[in-house]
């Protein structure tokens, strides 16, 4: 079907996708706004944990380039919006990467493209704010070009799933709009699903972000009472796994990061508020809980210490792994950050250790921090380690071995008398 591919956004979602497109043969440009990004893309040098410099340098073999100039527009075939919408101070996204990007588009845009908005926002937005920037009023959508929704689910640092073996919905402005749009996608993704319209793509993705923020909450929430009440509730989840239907195990852990999770749910209720006035109060109740669950932590912290006759201004704190999960590089939005601000606020002398991170900015910390050089010797001057992610270049057993106090926030060890569970 296509052959000629613009992917708007060259970041952890747009360039596997320039990358994937270009592996089956489809000529792509990789657009952003980033000279530097751009200039080290084409070197063959990647920014993205997922996307090794090998497979870029196949992708550059394939015929994809990146670009700063938005005139390639005029030529695709299919154009797909991959840019970021942080979070408002109003609560809702930032939409100003979406117009931004829905405007280029329309200034070069040619009759009988298709153009996908992957970024993840609200139910109604490609509709209300997106299409009329792509159209300017000089294209009627479903006859002279194509418009559509396909939320992005790239789960970073996954080795089981990624673009291509990753489901697909996409929802179109018209029936047409969907036709093609699965079309497209199904030329490098095994499986497109093709949801009502774009509104029902754009409510999927805000669904399975929501229903992961709501049961992290209710597990973090049950963790509090569940320490007082000198109740396991890691056994508890354990032994409720083992039943075959009408449970999903989540585990407790120092908060939720991220772009996704901390971010996403928040677009829903915002929308539900702005439209209809009333709260969607299931969402505002998980977030003050996750958002709360780093000060737990830092309570947690606290109280380990004051049990070995210490306080917490001026005890050592080790924080291990400082990134939002396991075996990734990105920081966004990761619980370790209000962590270490609270425990500096409390007189703390935090320091980290993370394979990945060599130097971190926590935000609410003056200094920069720097990656300990040697774990062994950190664990050994430490008063207290706070494990946050459990990489697996750790070595949790000679961790454990040293005698260092450890809390463990993600139950990753095992007993042992200096291990102390979240």
């Amino acid at each position: 079907m296509s052959k000629n591919l613009v992917v708007v956004g060259q970041g952890y979602v747009g360039l596997p996708m320039a990358l994937r497109a270009a592996e089956v043969g489809l000529k792509v440009h990789g657009l952003d706004t980033n000279i530097a990004t751009v200039a080290a893309l084409n070197s063959g040098t990647s920014h993205i944990d997922d996307v090794s410099d090998a497979y870029l340098a196949a992708g550059i073999a394939n015929g994809y380039e990146a670009t700063t100039d938005p005139s390639c527009i005029a030529n695709a075939d299919v154009v797909v919006v991959c840019v970021p919408t942080p979070l408002a101070a109003e609560g809702g996204p930032d939409l100003g990467p979406v117009e931004g990007a829905a405007r280029v588009i329309g200034e070069h845009l040619s009759p009988d493209t298709l153009v996908i908005l992957e970024s993840t926002t609200y139910p109604g937005t490609t509709e209300e704010v997106f299409a009329p920037l792509v159209t300017r009023s000089r294209f009627d959508v479903g006859s002279d070009v194509f418009i559509a929704f396909s939320p992005e689910r790239i789960d970073p640092g996954n080795a089981t799933y990624g673009v291509r073996n990753t489901p697909k919905v996409v929802g179109g402005m018209t029936p047409e709009c969907t036709h093609r749009a699965k079309d497209f996608y199904s030329l490098f993704i095994d499986t497109v699903v093709e949801a009502r319209g774009a509104k029902e793509a754009e409510m999927a993705k805000l669904l399975e972000n929501t229903f992961r923020h709501v049961n992290i909450a209710l597990v973090n929430e049950m963790l509090r009472f569940s320490q007082e009440l000198d109740i396991d509730l890691w056994d508890a989840i354990d032994c409720a796994e083992t039943k075959p239907f009408g449970f999903m195990a989540f585990r407790p852990g120092p908060g939720v990061g991220g772009h996704c999770i901390p971010v996403d749910p928040s677009y829903l209720s915002h929308r539900v508020k702005a439209k209809l006035g009333y709260a969607f109060r299931m969402v505002e109740l998980a977030e003050e809980i996750n958002h709360a669950a780093p000060d737990y932590v830092a309570s947690r912290a606290w109280s380990l210490l004051n049990d070995q006759g210490k306080a917490v201004n001026g005890s050592r704190v080790l924080l291990l792994g400082v990134t939002y999960k396991p075996d990734i590089a990105d920081c966004r939005e990761s619980p370790a950050d209000p962590l270490a601000a609270r425990l500096a606020s409390w007189g703390a002398d935090v320091s980290y250790h993370d394979p990945f991170v060599p130097r971190w900015s926590p935000r609410g910390v003056s200094n920069v921090l720097t990656c300990a050089a040697d774990l062994n010797n950190a664990v050994d001057a430490a008063d207290l380690v706070v494990l946050l992610q459990p990489h697996s270049d750790y070595d949790f057993e000679a961790v454990v071995r040293r005698d260092t106090h450890i809390l463990d926030t993600r139950g990753a060890l095992a007993a042992e008398k200096n291990v102390h569970r979240l």
